[in-house]
């Protein structure tokens, strides 16, 4: 016998089915909504949906954004000779949280890797490319400390070497195996300002 109703259950499994939600926690989060009056399901809901429909990827940097141009590539305080680039947009939260990095960002979504099929035509390298037009100084690579990361790094770092850009990777105040988006603010701060050329 099941212990809950259908439309119960595959609630849970959609919960369930979200990065880093195990089965206890996507029931805690299912019966918390399900506590909730309709008007507020009905409010969650139209929310995301708002989101999915409206946010849309910068046309510079790649990152999310609900305009076409974000608000950090359209602030002119910021050092457009920097670009650092990151694996996900998350990442560019968690390196903004350090208040150490002042320049503007690219967005990979993804890395290279050849066991998943991931080749360099699947991230956003293309984009990377056209934006180093002579005004582009150095380029961070800011990948997680990973096989695929530093295989991206490397890829990157051979494709810019060409185009008289310094490239450069974050010193690894960050530990192996670990991705940005989960460092605090300190450990993040020392690994954007020891950062290393690429050679």
């Amino acid at each position: 016998m099941p212990l809950y109703s259908e439309s119960v259950t595959k609630l849970i499994e959609k919960f369930s089915s979200l990065p880093g939600v195990g089965k206890k926690s996507a029931q805690r989060v299912a019966f918390h909504l399900l506590g909730l009056s309709e008007a507020e399901v009905e409010d969650f809901a139209a929310t995301m949906v708002e989101a999915k429909k409206t946010l849309c990827f910068c046309k510079i940097c790649q990152n999310m954004s609900d305009k076409e141009i974000c608000d950090i590539c359209a602030n002119p305080a910021r050092d457009a000779s920097v670009i650092c680039v990151v694996e996900d947009p998350r990442d560019v939260v968690s390196i903004e949280r350090s208040l150490e990095f002042h320049g503007r960002y690219h967005v990979l979504h993804g890395v290279i890797s050849p066991s998943k099929n991931v080749r360099p035509d699947d991230i956003r390298l293309k984009e990377l490319v056209t934006r180093i037009d002579g005004s582009v100084k150095e380029v961070i690579v800011a990948t997680n400390l990973t096989v695929e990361g530093e295989t991206t790094a490397m890829y990157i770092a051979k494709l810019l070497a060409p185009l008289g850009v310094t490239v450069s990777r974050i010193a690894h105040g960050l530990p192996v195996g670990g991705d940005i988006v989960y460092a605090d603010e300190i450990t993040l701060a020392r690994a954007i300002s020891g950062r290393t050329k690429i050679s």
